[in-house]
């Protein structure tokens, strides 16, 4: 999978749009908040739980290619390597659950 077909992918979800706050890195938000940080490499950021316990399954069935996020990674957000061990399936469906988790967290007049 290409870093264009995930961009086009999260951007395919309601209410999705892009934006670059930091040079050179592209996040997707829903309403006000990321669901997706897609950095220079070939990574992907993404909430893969609701809890740090949850997401380190993550770290155990990919320990070469799944990290735990700087600074956000208490919160259940996990870095991705695109291209590596994880089936691309498998990180489109981080990406739509990260979007769940999002979406039911926004006040109901900013959900899609």
């Amino acid at each position: 999978m290409t870093r264009a077909e995930l961009i086009a992918h999260c951007l395919a979800k309601p209410g999705a749009w892009q934006d670059t706050p930091w040079e050179d890195d592209v996040v997707v938000k829903v309403g006000p908040k990321i669901f997706a940080f897609l950095g220079s490499g070939a990574t992907v950021g993404v909430k893969c739980a609701p809890t740090r316990e949850a997401a380190d399954e993550w770290l155990h069935r990919f320990p070469d290619d799944a990290a735990v996020m700087p600074y956000i990674g208490r919160s259940g957000w996990n870095s991705l390597t695109v291209g590596g061990a994880i089936p691309d399936e498998e990180i489109l469906e981080a990406v739509d659950e990260s979007y769940r988790w999002v979406v039911s967290k926004l006040p109901k007049k900013d959900r899609p």
